[in-house]
């Protein structure tokens, strides 16, 4: 099981948080411009590597909130949690 940090509660198990998928993914726009094939993009694949991965959590058991956490999909290593809205630490550096 992980230990997942929360950002406004501290550290909390794994089983009073959810998982929200791939985070940073930018929807396409303008509405009236996309094509199917990029709103078929934008709601169906995913990077699904085998290595860092940034993905978003809501803590579903404690306080409600969403954050970015930064995991090795291999390891389950948990090397970064932010809030929502900021960059992660690799693309504060880019």
């Amino acid at each position: 099981m992980l230990l997942i940090n929360c950002p406004n509660c501290g550290p909390r198990p794994e089983i009073e948080f959810r998982c929200g998928g791939e985070s940073h993914i930018e929807r396409p726009g303008p509405h009236g411009e996309v094509t199917d094939e990029a709103w078929s993009d934008y709601l169906f694949y995913r990077s699904n590597p085998k290595a860092e991965h940034r993905e978003r959590w809501v803590h579903a058991g404690g306080c409600r909130r969403w954050f970015n956490l930064v995991r090795d999909t291999v390891t389950h290593r948990i090397t970064a949690v932010y809030p929502m809205g900021e960059a992660g630490p690799a693309e504060a550096a880019r």
